[in-house]
């Protein structure tokens, strides 16, 4: 990785992390999920910046992946333990980070997952196996009680990719990829008062395309003609203003031109915490960009 990419990793690491914070000042009882992701996304793009996933608010048991859809009208309440999760990118140059906001009183669950965080930045440089930063991250959330969520990782990113090597877990395996020189990666911990595994819930609002092919519906070609820009990042159902839009998303995910983001979620009932920062590994440790 050049200096000039590590500047542009670093210009958006700047800006997530500010509007990061702005964005939890506005997670109060009584707030729209809906006005709160608007607003964040009106942020980034004043900001020069490009959105590099729809933020995420994602509620109690639900870890990831939900956000605002259409006319869609819930409020925060008090009691709720509301995840987000935002991501922007300069040029390609991805940065990936999260808080949880406690609207109730979980303050140990939230310091579980910030802890496990912090235990994993202080590990996170060249010659390190990500298993070894998956055992300190378990660790630190069961040291206070908690379960690690073992189907969630961190994960490498690169230019318009969310999802590249290495894949760091929210346990200890004693391998996993070896950390070197150069890798951008977003370490996120997931604390659970659960089950500590997360299943695919019925609510879906986030896809991405994953494949160019010829599509027959014209709804399905407005969709397409909607997301060109994305080059692949995930967008937003909210976003599309093509008739008939669910129709035409379905039939491209049967197609297989498009993939789905289901909201992520443990047992009924429970609360998962989630912290998150993207770093860069330098030959002496690592970069935070979102701290």
């Amino acid at each position: 990785m050049n200096d000039e990419m590590i500047d542009r990793y670093k210009q958006s690491g700047r800006l997530a992390k500010k509007i990061l914070q702005k964005g939890a000042r506005m997670i109060v009882p009584g707030a729209s999920l809906a006005e709160v992701a608007d607003c964040i996304c009106t942020m980034i793009h004043e900001e020069g910046a490009a959105i590099a996933f729809p933020p995420n608010l994602s509620l109690n048991e639900a870890a990831a992946h939900d956000t605002a859809g259409p006319s869609d009208d819930r409020m925060f309440s008090d009691g709720d333990l509301v995840k987000l999760d935002i991501g922007i990118h300069i040029d390609g140059c991805i940065a990936d980070t999260a808080l949880t906001v406690d609207l109730g009183d979980q303050p140990l669950l939230v310091e579980a997952s910030r802890a496990a965080l912090n235990a994993a930045l202080s590990l996170a440089r060249p010659g390190v196996r990500a298993g070894e930063i998956g055992a300190a991250v378990q660790e630190a959330i069961v040291s206070r009680g908690f379960r690690p969520v073992v189907n969630l990782t961190g994960h490498g990113l690169d230019l318009y990719s969310l999802h590249a090597s290495p894949s760091v877990p929210n346990t200890g395996s004693g391998g996993g990829t070896l950390l070197k020189e150069g890798m951008a990666i977003a370490i996120e911990p997931f604390a659970s008062t659960g089950h500590g595994r997360v299943t695919e819930g019925s609510r879906v609002e986030i896809f991405s395309q994953i494949a160019v092919k010829p599509v027959r519906i014209p709804a399905g070609r407005k969709i397409l003609e909607e997301i060109r820009d994305r080059r692949g990042l995930p967008f937003a159902r909210r976003w599309l203003k093509t008739d008939r839009a669910d129709l035409a998303l379905t039939a491209l995910i049967r197609q297989g031109v498009l993939r789905s983001y289901p909201v992520l979620q443990d047992i009924p009932g429970s609360l998962v915490s989630q912290a998150e920062h993207t770093i860069i590994v330098t030959d002496e440790g690592c970069i935070v960009t979102t701290e």
